[in-house]
């Protein structure tokens, strides 16, 4: 059983059950996050001061993790999207660590993901074009450590992209 704090929600990496106001707020700054705590607190009928102490504990319980800009890719020249499937031909402790730190330093890996089974990795990559795919592939992405195969595919289009998680 976890201690109860009456200002710690977060121990040990588990956060805590909130109530509909923690997840209102969720809600509103997943769409907005660029609000203000007025706007913010208006949106969930909530005072300021109130919507502010929740806030805070938010940030510090680890559920609200961080504020960026959502930016368009095309309009940093990133027009080329593929998944990289990566199969691994060492797993162990040291090689794992070691591929994915290196893969945590190539800008133009979106996401990487591991998985459970086959493949062992997923990694989304953005480039400008084929060229510059090709040219990450061979020069970086075949030469990461224990990996034993690699196989793309290319992104089509996006469906649906950047939704908002459930709150």
């Amino acid at each position: 059983m976890f201690p109860k704090f009456a200002h710690n929600r977060a121990i040990w990496g588990k956060i805590y059950p909130m109530d509909d106001v923690d997840r209102k707020i969720l809600a509103e700054l997943q769409q907005d996050g660029r609000l203000t705590v007025t706007e913010l607190a208006a949106r969930v009928r909530l005072s300021v001061s109130p919507c502010h102490r929740r806030l805070r504990e938010l940030e510090r319980s680890g559920a609200i993790q961080g504020y960026r800009a959502v930016v368009d890719a095309a309009a940093l020249g990133l027009n080329f999207e593929a998944l990289v499937f990566v199969s691994m031909r060492q797993e162990d402790r040291d090689t794992v660590a070691e591929f994915e730190r290196a893969v945590g330093e190539l800008e133009y890996v979106l996401d990487a993901q591991r998985l459970f089974g086959e493949p062992d990795y997923l990694l989304r990559i953005a480039t400008a074009d084929l060229a510059a795919f090709q040219r990450l592939y061979d020069e970086r992405l075949a030469t990461l450590p224990g990996v034993q195969r690699l196989t793309s595919t290319l992104v089509m289009k996006h469906v649906v992209r950047d939704r908002p998680l459930p709150a």
